[in-house]
């Protein structure tokens, strides 16, 4: 049988969250907990690079064969993405389908843009520290860039988180959304100015038979300022 006829038990199948660019995973605590309420077994799985250190950068097929990894004993699970978990997520799925009962994204990254904030934004990451030798002494002015370059993860990433950015980013060229096969749902924030609604409907006209539920008044993360709602989308649409 095909992906779109696969049945979902909640009782038997796992829901995995593959969080965002982020250093910590606390603030998933009360969706977690809220799932977990409903009868659904979620886990938050530990990226890494942000949560735990990496020795050098990682390329997408890195965290694809990390997720791999993880999922090695599971069957079929659900997997939920936001931002750049939404990146990995779509990235696993392209090459591992069998593995995925339902992909659930939340205001994902993976939509290549090549506007002037995401080019500042490859030139930050890309040049790393050298950025204030190379351009200016004035902290006022390389905090004018990453403001532009909507980097507030630069300031906390470490030389190897930085060229792994670039990696990711890179990647997004060879998008390929079509050949994913999955029931998906998309859930964005309407009012999000990380990657924008723009990018939710792209991903919903290329993945086929893919459902878009924006979230108004929520910006990127949606599942902490609405925790509530997007549940109720989530078991909607397991």
């Amino acid at each position: 049988m095909g992906a779109m006829k696969k049945s979902f038990d909640k009782l038997r199948t796992k829901v995995y969250i593959i969080h965002g660019w982020s250093y910590s995973i606390e603030k998933w605590d009360e969706l977690v907990t809220i799932l977990k309420k409903k009868g659904i077994d979620a886990k938050v799985l530990k990226v890494p690079g942000l949560i735990y250190p990496i020795e050098k950068p990682w390329t997408i097929n890195d965290y694809v064969s990390w997720l791999s990894r993880e999922l090695k004993n599971e069957k079929e699970v659900v997997l939920v993405g936001h931002s750049n978990g939404g990146r990995i997520a779509m990235a696993f799925v392209k090459k591992h389908a069998n593995k995925v009962l339902r992909l659930i994204l939340i205001d994902s990254a993976g939509v290549y843009h090549n506007n002037l904030p995401i080019k500042i934004k490859r030139f930050l990451f890309g040049t790393s520290a050298k950025i204030g030798k190379n351009i200016t002494s004035s902290e006022r002015f390389k905090k004018i860039l990453y403001k532009l370059a909507r980097s507030n993860d630069y300031n906390k990433a470490d030389l190897v988180m930085k060229k792994t950015m670039v990696n990711l980013i890179e990647s997004d060229k060879s998008r390929n959304f079509e050949s994913i096969k999955v029931p998906t749902a998309i859930i964005w924030g309407r009012d999000d100015t990380t990657t924008s609604l723009a990018d939710g409907k792209l991903l919903n006209r290329e993945i086929k038979g893919s459902k878009l539920i924006v979230i108004k008044n929520a910006k990127h993360s949606p599942q902490f300022s609405h925790p509530h709602e997007v549940t109720d989308i989530i078991l909607r649409n397991l």
